[in-house]
């Protein structure tokens, strides 16, 4: 599935949308260009999960943990040197939990991750418009468009 959004509040009402949806072990790889939006869409997400926080990338943290309907768990793994690193700060509890794991550069440890999770690409078309692919067999967005 390809939607288009046109604005980053479009983008972040995608993302509550998608939030919305998500189940008890959800799994995301999210990867776009530097500035294409994973963080915008992370932030929908959360609200559509009632995450009331202020969402950040945890760009030197690895991992940030949020507390909504569902736990979110929301890793940025752009400086990753090892996938050992993630090991030690217990990635299989996050990841096989019973929350929502959001990985943004999720194609740099795709050999660790599960085979059924929801793959999301977001393409920067121009400073407003951005192309986001969903790839999932178990993500039910219904009309989202």
């Amino acid at each position: 599935m390809i939607i288009k959004t046109t604005s980053v509040e479009e983008t972040y009402e995608l993302g509550i949308k998608i939030g919305r949806v998500l189940n008890s072990g959800d799994i995301i790889s999210l990867n776009g260009d530097l500035g294409a939006g994973k963080t915008q869409l992370t932030k929908g997400i959360a609200k559509g999960l009632e995450v009331e926080d202020y969402i950040t990338s945890p760009t030197f943290t690895i991992v940030n943990e949020y507390r909504g309907r569902l736990p979110l768990y929301h890793f940025d793994v752009y400086r990753i040197n090892d996938i050992e690193e993630l090991y030690e700060i217990g990635f299989d509890e996050y990841i096989f939990g019973n929350g929502i794991s959001i990985i943004e550069w999720g194609d740099m440890i795709s050999e660790i991750l599960p085979k059924d999770i929801i793959k999301i690409n977001i393409k920067k078309v121009d400073e407003n418009i951005r192309e986001i692919h969903i790839d999932s067999n178990k993500l039910n967005l219904g009309g989202i468009k």
